[in-house]
């Protein structure tokens, strides 16, 4: 790997979390880096604690016997299909994007082949977007309550992904939206949950999830530069 590259990253991870600990005010919010098409050597370059996260199962695979485990916590945050969940179970600390009661039982079912419980969020259509998974916002809480009975996983929070291309203005409303969203189910304390992770926020609207309340936002194109 190239060290200027290699430099460059670390300034860029730099840069995200001063903007995040400014924005924060003093909440904890974790940085996910999203290492879609990232070499693994340039994951294992990075320093300290670091959370990824990979967004195909295919290419978590290639990569995972190659990277340090050390200090590297694995989240796949992608659309994940029912018959690929077998073999990312005992490779990732939590799956960002449960959308179907389908996928729900089929990690339950893989996690405790394994021994798991397995962490998860709800992924959240707050757009409405047709070309897009998630639960819609009206049917979250009935989602939430069917999910969090199955003994294999446990919903630990909400993923969301606001439509792109819009104004800071907008990405706010969604996001203050699904934390709304959020708090409700907190404030419902449903069995088998435990409402602590709120995932929100790209490249481009990090900065607007933090002030909407995001625990979790990931970064991809800010710290690694644009990639196809």
């Amino acid at each position: 790997m190239d060290e200027e590259y290699r430099q460059k990253v670390a300034e860029n991870i730099g840069s995200v979390l001063a903007r995040i600990r400014m924005l924060s005010g003093g909440r904890d919010v974790k940085l996910l880096l999203a290492t879609k098409t990232v070499p693994a050597d340039v994951i294992n370059s990075l320093t300290g604690e670091v959370l990824i996260g990979e967004n195909k199962v295919q290419e978590l695979e290639e990569k995972y016997p190659l990277l340090k485990k050390d200090g590297l916590t694995v989240h796949f945050i992608g659309h994940l299909q029912t018959n690929k969940v077998r073999k990312i179970t005992d490779k990732v600390s939590m799956i960002h994007s449960l959308d179907s009661m389908e996928l729900a039982a089929e990690i339950s079912k893989r996690s405790l082949v394994k021994g798991l419980k397995m962490p998860c969020l709800v992924e959240v259509n707050i757009g409405r977007e047709a070309d897009k998974g998630g639960v819609l916002p009206e049917d979250t809480e009935r989602f939430v309550r069917e999910a969090s009975v199955l003994p294999g996983i446990k919903i630990c929070g909400l993923m969301t992904m606001a439509p792109a291309h819009i104004t800071p203005d907008e990405y706010r409303m969604y996001f203050s939206q699904t934390k709304n969203i959020f708090d409700r189910l907190t404030e419902l304390a449903i069995p088998g949950t435990e409402m602590k992770e709120l995932s929100m926020g790209m490249s481009d609207s990090y900065e607007e999830a933090v002030e909407c309340g995001a625990t979790i936002v990931r970064v991809g194109s800010a710290v690694f530069g644009r990639r196809v």
